[in-house]
């Protein structure tokens, strides 16, 4: 017994270190990121890379929004990401009931479309609705920005799979008291299903906030760029000269990145809870 128990020990060890390596390994990026922002000019220029800066260079940060109207790109992207938040999460919400608690033709077919809709590429569909957005005049705007990620065929299965595996009793109960079909989505089965929503919001505003190929190509003016962009603009501005300057292009991500960060943090209860009541049926 005293043998079988000290293999556990070593075993359980074994499994701790090895977490703690995957750990810095995965961590080590974020943590080059941050000290670097922290350094000045001439250490970033050295030959020799240091894991500490030598004196912290608050100014950074300063620095990129003197370079970019970086507050304006922050605004932007908070506008975009919510948006699409809202958006996509009512309309797959709405869908994902009519799937999971309809009772209609083509019930199965139409979902199996929207399954499929998950393997097409963005690149395929890409000039259709650029083309779309240019006739309606949204060029520039943020109707372009939100208004094309309004709906998510992951989202919708997601959700659907979360709705599909709540009782209907509960619905059946709703409805003797008068309960309509927005009632019993938003007022019962919304709160039930919680935690997978609150997942796939925070899903779809970390995808809007790291998005960087559509807003490029549907914006052309300062006033309507993100921080994706605007970082990119940021290395352009420094004329050829980024090596230099990448002290400031670090600040300026260290800044991008908090707000994902909090959302994480503050939602990540909700997202293990999600992950633990998981259920494809």
């Amino acid at each position: 017994m005293r043998g079988s128990r000290n293999r556990l020990t070593a075993a359980a060890a074994v499994r701790a270190a090895a977490a703690v390596i995957v750990t810095l390994l995965m961590f080590f990026p974020v943590f080059w990121m941050l000290v670097s922002s922290l350094k000045t000019q001439f250490e970033m220029r050295s030959a020799i890379p240091t894991l500490w800066p030598q004196s912290f260079a608050w100014e950074n940060y300063m620095a990129a929004f003197q370079v970019i109207p970086y507050a304006r790109f922050f605004g932007n992207t908070l506008i975009m990401s919510l948006g699409m938040v809202v958006l996509q999460l009512n309309v797959s919400l709405m869908a994902a009931y009519a799937f999971a608690k309809g009772r209609f033709p083509g019930r199965e077919p139409l979902f199996f479309l929207v399954l499929a809709a998950m393997i097409v590429p963005d690149q395929v569909t890409f000039v259709p609705v650029y083309v779309m957005m240019s006739k309606l005049g949204w060029l520039d705007t943020y109707w372009a920005l939100i208004v094309p990620h309004g709906a998510s065929a992951f989202g919708i299965f997601l959700l659907r799979q979360a709705l599909k595996s709540l009782n209907n009793d509960v619905l059946e109960a709703a409805r003797v008291d008068g309960a309509g079909r927005f009632g019993l989505l938003y007022r019962i089965l919304l709160p039930m299903a919680l935690p997978t929503v609150v997942t796939l919001g925070v899903l779809i505003f970390i995808s809007g906030w790291n998005s960087y190929f559509w807003p490029l190509i549907m914006t052309n003016s300062n006033e309507m760029r993100v921080l994706t962009v605007g970082i990119a603009m940021l290395r352009d501005s420094i004329a050829g000269n980024e090596a230099m300057e990448f002290h400031i292009i670090m600040a300026a991500s260290v800044m991008a990145i908090i707000p994902i960060v909090i959302i994480f943090s503050l939602m990540q209860k909700h997202i293990v809870a999600a992950m633990a009541n998981s259920t494809f049926k």
